[in-house]
C-alpha cells in the first residue's frame, strides 16, 4: 500500500505542475460526479424527461452512497494532501479517501443513463465523462489513483446489477400491495443502516493521524473527520422515500413525464422549490449532532425529500393537470 501511496504522491505532484489552467475544468468534470449535482438532475429526469430513468438513477445513487460509505469507513485511506504537503488541496474533504465516492457514482450513476437509452453515442459521451470525472479528482488532489480504479470498479458491480435485476425486481414488487412494497422498502433502509452502522462501529475508536491534521491545516482546509454516521441515514433515508413515494403514486394512478415542454419546465419549477422547502427548511428546523434522536431525524427529512421527488410532487402535478391527460401510468 505505501508503494501505491508513494507513486500516487509523485504522479498527482506532477499532474498539479502542468498549470493552473486546468483547475477550472478539473473542478467542472468534478462537480458532474457530485451528489449535489445529480440531486439536481435526478428531479429533472423524474419529472419532466424520463420518469423510469429518473426512478433508475435515484436509486443508483443512493444504493451507490451507501456502499461508498461502508467502503470508505473498511479501508480508512488517507487524502493525498493529508500526507504530503507538497500536493495542494484543490478540493478539500474531511472523509476517508479510497473508494472516491465521485468515480463511484460517475460510474453507477452516468453508466445507468447510458444503459437506459442504449445508444453507442451516449456511452461514448458517458464514458468520457466517467473518465474525466475520476481524472479530475486525483489531479485535485483529492484522490490516489488507485482510489479512483476502485471506486470505478465498486460503481461498475453496482451498475451490473441494476442492470441484470432490475426487470425481475420490479415484476416481482409489482404484484405486491402497497403496504408490501412500503414495508419492503422499510426492511431494505434498515439494511442499509445496519450496515452502515456495523462500519462505524468498526472504526469507532479510530484517531486520526497528527500527520493528516498537520497538513491539512497547512493547506488551510477542513480537519479530517472521516468517521461520521450521518451519511448512513442520508442515503438509507433518500432510498426509503423514494421507493414509498414510488409505491405511494402507482396506487394512485401512476405518474409519466410527459407533455409540452412549458409543463415540464413548470413541473421542475414547482418540484423544485418543494424539495428546497424540505431539505433545507427541515435542515434549518432539525437539530444536527450524533445520537439516536439526530439520526432519526435525519432519516425522517431525507425519507421526506424522496417521497415528494417520487410520489408527492407528481400528484400535485396530475391534481393541477400539468400532466398530459391519458399518460399516467408508471413505467419502472
Amino acid at each position: 500500500m505505501q508503494t501505491l501511496i508513494d507513486s500516487g504522491i509523485a504522479f498527482i505532484i506532477g499532474l498539479q505542475s502542468v498549470g493552473d489552467w486546468l483547475i477550472v475544468p478539473m473542478r467542472f468534470f468534478s462537480y458532474l460526479g457530485t451528489e449535489d449535482f445529480f440531486f439536481l438532475v435526478l428531479p429533472l429526469i423524474y419529472w419532466s424527461i424520463d420518469s423510469a430513468l429518473g426512478l433508475r438513477v435515484g436509486l443508483i445513487l443512493a444504493t451507490s452512497s451507501m456502499f461508498n460509505y461502508v467502503g470508505k469507513l473498511l479501508f480508512a485511506g488517507p487524502r493525498p494532501y493529508w500526507i504530503s504537503s507538497h500536493v495542494r488541496a484543490l478540493w478539500p474533504e474531511t472523509s476517508f479517501g479510497i473508494p472516491s465516492g465521485h468515480a463511484q457514482h460517475a460510474m453507477s450513476v452516468w453508466g445507468i443513463i447510458a444503459a437506459h437509452r442504449k445508444r453507442v453515442w451516449v456511452w461514448v459521451i458517458v464514458g468520457l465523462l466517467i473518465f474525466f470525472i475520476g481524472f479530475s479528482r486525483i489531479f485535485l488532489g483529492a484522490h490516489f489513483p488507485h482510489d479512483v480504479l476502485f471506486g470505478w470498479l465498486i460503481g461498475g458491480v453496482i451498475l451490473w446489477a441494476f442492470v441484470r435485476f432490475w426487470d425481475s425486481v420490479a415484476a416481482w414488487l409489482i404484484e405486491k400491495s402497497f403496504a408490501q412494497q412500503a414495508l419492503i422498502a422499510f426492511v431494505a433502509s434498515m439494511i442499509f443502516v445496519a450496515l452502515g452502522m456495523a462500519s462505524v462501529a468498526l472504526r469507532s475508536g479510530f484517531e486520526v493521524p497528527a500527520l493528516w491534521t498537520d497538513n491539512a491545516l497547512l493547506a488551510g482546509t477542513e480537519l479530517p473527520a472521516p468517521v461520521d454516521a450521518n451519511g448512513i441515514f442520508t442515503s438509507a433515508g433518500s432510498f426509503f422515500g423514494l421507493c414509498l413515494g414510488l409505491a405511494w403514486i402507482m396506487s394512485k394512478g401512476g405518474y409519466q413525464a410527459s407533455g409540452p415542454v412549458w409543463m415540464r419546465a413548470l413541473r421542475y419549477v414547482i418540484g423544485l422549490i418543494g424539495v428546497l422547502i424540505l431539505w433545507m427548511g427541515l435542515g434549518e428546523i432539525f437539530p444536527r449532532g450524533d445520537g439516536f434522536l439526530f439520526y432519526t431525524l435525519r432519516f425522517i427529512r431525507y425519507t421526506l425529500v424522496g417521497w415528494w421527488v417520487t410520489g408527492g410532487a407528481p400528484w400535485i402535478f396530475i391534481h393541477f393537470k400539468i400532466v398530459e391527460e391519458g399518460r399516467r401510468k408508471t413505467s419502472i
